[in-house]
């Protein structure tokens, strides 16, 4: 996916096995966020993050989801520790992460494996992607203001 293109209309199952559509966002900008794991790190410093600044980037008009390959018990363990008021998609078959291209190879500590690129992707209220921020620019810690410093 790229800047100006519209984002898939479904985007897969809930924390509860909910349907998430993009059509459920119309009107509103999203955050869709993707991020490789749940109760890592970095992955809980970006969520909660977003969490810290979830009413400020609402007050912007935008609604946020995060998206991993995580099953949807983890999602609502990781919801309930963190206290995150947002949703979150349960990519088990990175069916969504392949299509929006934050899927590939990584590598660490000189092992190759498949994952997750942790990338956003901001959607504006028609469903087009408006701006993706990659793995080597988002600052975990700081990805809440992050998003709030942009231009709209």
């Amino acid at each position: 996916m790229n800047v100006g293109d519209k984002a898939p209309e479904i985007l897969g199952l809930d924390e509860n096995g909910r349907e998430v559509k993009l059509s459920d966002y119309a009107g509103h900008k999203l955050v869709l966020y993707f991020y490789p794991k749940d109760n890592t790190s970095g992955c809980t410093a970006e969520a909660c993050s977003l969490r810290d600044n979830f009413d400020a980037l609402r007050a912007k008009g935008y609604e946020i989801l995060g998206v991993s390959i995580n099953t949807a018990d983890s999602h609502r363990k990781f919801i309930e520790k963190y206290n995150l008021p947002f949703h979150l998609i349960a990519d088990t078959d990175h069916k969504l992460t392949e299509e929006m291209g934050a899927w590939g190879e990584k590598s660490m500590y000189g092992r190759k494996y498949m994952g997750t690129f942790r990338t956003t992707f901001l959607i504006d209220e028609n469903g087009v992607i408006t701006d993706i921020i990659g793995p080597k620019q988002i600052k975990t810690k700081e990805h809440g203001t992050q998003l709030l410093a942009l231009k709209d």
